[in-house]
C-alpha cells in the first residue's frame, strides 16, 4: 500500500526544536526517517512528504512603548524560517504547501500578567507581537480529502498534536484510509486518538 506524510509544520518546529536551538532541516529529515522506518511502514511505499507552515511575518510595524519601526523580515526568526523552508523545497519527494501570517497587534507575555502582584510594570522586553496563520489547516484537510477520494494513498500519516483535524480525519476513515497519528509525546485529546487507526510512538 501508498502511504503519505503530512506534517503540521508549526506543530513539528515547537516539538523538534526550541527557542535557543531552532528546528532544522536535519530535525524534520530525521524525523521522515523515523516514520518511514517504523515496523507499521516498513513494507509500504512513500507517496509523498506534506509540509505544512506559513510564511514568516514581512511587514514593518510601529513598535509599542519605546516607539520606532521593526522590519519582521528582517528579524533572525524570519531569516532562518525562509533557510529552512528553502531547503525543505529541495527535498526528495516533498511538497511544501504554504499558508500566510497576519499581524494581529501586541500582547504581553504571559508571564508577565501571571505575577502575583496587585500591579506590575513592563517594559519593552514584556511585549511581543500577535501573529496569527491563514490557510495552513485548510490545506491539510484539502489534501486529506483529495489523496483519499482519489486513492493516491491508502494510508494517511498525519503529524500532529491539534484536536482540529478530528472531522478530516473521520472523513478519511469513512471513505476507507487508514488514518496513523504522530503526535511526538504530545499530550493529545481523546477525540484524536479516538478518530486515528493507530498511534505511532516516535519521540521528538
Amino acid at each position: 500500500m501508498k502511504y503519505a506524510i503530512l506534517i503540521d509544520g508549526g506543530f513539528a518546529r515547537r516539538k523538534l526544536g526550541t527557542s535557543k536551538k531552532p528546528a532544522t532541516k536535519t530535525d524534520i529529515i530525521n524525523l521522515v526517517e523515523k516514520i518511514k522506518n517504523h515496523e507499521a511502514l516498513k513494507t509500504h511505499d512513500l507517496h509523498r512528504v506534506y509540509f505544512y507552515d506559513a510564511f514568516p511575518l514581512s511587514v514593518k510595524e510601529k513598535m509599542p512603548l519605546q516607539g520606532g519601526m521593526i522590519d519582521f523580515s528582517t528579524t533572525p526568526l524570519a531569516s532562518r524560517t525562509e533557510t529552512l523552508f528553502s531547503e525543505l523545497k529541495k527535498e526528495p519527494f516533498f511538497a511544501m504547501r504554504m499558508g500566510e501570517t497576519s499581524f494581529q497587534g501586541w500582547t504581553v507575555r504571559p508571564s508577565v500578567l501571571n505575577r502575583k502582584a496587585d500591579s506590575v510594570s513592563i517594559t519593552k522586553d514584556d511585549v511581543k507581537p500577535k501573529i496569527s496563520q491563514k490557510g495552513v489547516d485548510m490545506r491539510i484537510g484539502m489534501d486529506i480529502a483529495a489523496l483519499t477520494l482519489k486513492g493516491i494513498v491508502q494510508i494517511l500519516v498525519l503529524v500532529t498534536g491539534d484536536s482540529d483535524f478530528v472531522p478530516a480525519m473521520k472523513f478519511a476513515r469513512r471513505e476507507g484510509a487508514n488514518l496513523y497519528l504522530v503526535a511526538l509525546g504530545h499530550q493529545v485529546k481523546e477525540s484524536v486518538l479516538e478518530h486515528s487507526d493507530l498511534s505511532l510512538e516516535i519521540e521528538p
